[in-house]
């Protein structure tokens, strides 16, 4: 069956980097140690495209911002909604999840569901 991905691209503030480096490493054990098959977050480095739409103007972002791009990998679908199932319950991720605390605005966070196409 193939894989499933969950992924994700954020505007974030640069100056906001190191504290969500700090939140990250807390979700990316928690994802891990729930099941995740692999958890990546990598921070935007070479943003001019040649062709296409450049990330920050595809994210929007903002004079001083980055554009954070992330994905988790699950077995399959049901396995990615078992594990986010426990995930919405973890008390480590509540109080991550809380906007007050978070190092960029959450409304301008863009997520989907993915089923993996092709693998090498």
């Amino acid at each position: 069956m193939a894989k499933y991905v969950d992924g994700f691209v954020i505007p974030m503030p640069k100056k906001n980097l190191a504290a969500y480096k700090r939140v990250a490493k807390i979700a990316c054990k928690v994802w891990m140690e729930l099941g995740a098959l692999e958890y990546r977050e990598c921070i935007g480095e070479e943003m001019a495209a040649p062709c296409g739409v450049p990330f920050p103007k595809l994210a929007r972002s903002k004079a001083g911002e980055t554009v954070v791009f992330a994905w988790i990998v699950y077995k399959n679908k049901a396995h990615r909604n078992r594990i986010n199932a426990r995930i919405m319950t973890d008390p480590r991720i509540a109080k991550l999840m809380d906007p007050k605390n978070m190092p960029f605005d959450m409304k301008r966070m863009t997520m989907g569901g993915f089923e993996v196409l092709v693998e090498a």
